[in-house]
C-alpha cells in the first residue's frame, strides 16, 4: 500500500509537520518498522531520520508512544504504537504522527518526549517495609484471589503515558492510580499505603500534570486496558490520609 505520511519534526522549541511519501508498504508491517523503512530512505537521501523512542517492541517497556490521527498508540484498542500493524490501514490514506503533547511532557526531538517525570513520580511513593532476604513461600502471606487479581490488573500498567496524551486536562492521574493501587490492594503495601498515596499525587501535581475530571479519555486509550476505578480508590486513599485515617483493620480499603 502507499501512505502519505504527515510527521510532525521538532529541533529546538518549534516544530512543524512535514509531509512524506510512503510507498510500497506491507500490511505485514509494524508501525514502527514502516517508520524504520521510512527513516533507511531518508538516510540514503543525506536526510535526517525521524526520531521517534522504542525498546522492546512487544508492548512491555512502554517506551513507544505517538499520537496517531489523534489517538494515542493510533486506532486499534489495546495496543501499543510497536505492536500497532498497518494491516489496519488503507491504501492511499492519509497518517498524521505528532508526538505526546503535554507539558509534564517537553518533546526532545520530533517524536521523542521526555517521560522521566514518571520515574520521578514512581520514586516519590518510596518503599515497602518488607524484610529481605531469603524469599518467603508464596503461601507466607494469605492474600485474597480477587484482591490478588485487582492487584495484578493495575500492575499491568507500563507508563506510556497516553493517558496524559489523550486527557484534555493533561492529567497523569491513571498512571499515578494504577501504581498507588497495586500495592494497595496487597498486604505488603499497607504500611506506607496513606504517604503513598499522599506522596505520588503531589508529586505528579508538582510535574505539571493536571488533575482528573473523569472524561475517561484515559481509560479508552490505555493499551493494557486499566479501568479508571483505580483513580476513585487512590482518590479515597488520598482524602483519609489527609484527614489522618489509616487503611483499616487487616489492610483493607475503608
Amino acid at each position: 500500500m502507499n501512505l502519505t505520511l504527515n510527521i510532525w519534526r521538532q529541533k529546538g522549541k518549534i516544530g512543524k509537520f512535514v509531509k512524506y511519501q510512503a510507498k510500497d508498504v506491507s500490511e505485514h508491517m509494524s508501525f514502527l518498522e514502516m517508520l524504520d523503512v521510512l527513516n533507511q530512505e531518508l538516510i540514503l537521501k543525506g536526510e535526517e531520520p525521524v526520531h521517534f523512542d522504542h525498546d522492546c517492541r512487544e508492548g512491555i517497556c512502554g517506551t513507544c508512544g505517538m499520537v496517531i490521527n489523534g489517538l494515542p498508540h493510533g486506532p486499534l484498542k489495546g495496543t501499543t504504537v510497536c505492536q500497532l500493524h498497518m494491516r489496519h490501514f488503507k491504501d492511499g490514506q492519509e497518517i498524521w504522527i505528532e508526538p505526546w503533547r503535554s507539558r509534564g511532557f517537553p518533546i526532545l526531538k520530533d517524536l521523542m518526549t521526555d517521560k522521566s517525570a514518571l520515574d520521578r513520580i514512581i520514586q516519590s511513593g518510596g518503599f515497602i517495609t518488607v524484610r529481605t532476604g531469603q524469599a518467603a513461600k508464596a503461601e507466607a502471606i494469605p492474600v485474597p484471589k480477587s484482591d490478588a487479581e485487582l492487584s495484578m490488573d493495575a500492575a499491568e500498567c507500563i507508563g506510556c503515558g497516553a493517558c496524559v496524551a489523550s486527557c484534555p486536562n493533561g492529567s497523569a492521574m491513571l498512571f499515578v492510580a494504577a501504581k498507588i493501587t497495586h500495592l494497595g490492594f496487597l498486604p505488603q503495601g499497607q504500611p506506607e499505603r496513606m504517604q503513598r498515596a499522599i506522596n505520588m499525587i503531589t508529586k505528579a501535581e508538582e510535574e505539571g500534570f493536571g488533575f482528573c475530571s473523569n472524561y475517561a479519555e484515559c481509560e479508552a486509550v490505555c493499551p493494557k486496558n486499566i479501568s479508571i476505578s483505580t483513580i476513585a480508590r487512590a482518590n479515597r486513599d488520598f482524602i483519609r490520609a489527609s484527614f489522618g485515617y489509616g487503611a483499616g483493620k487487616g489492610g483493607k480499603a475503608l
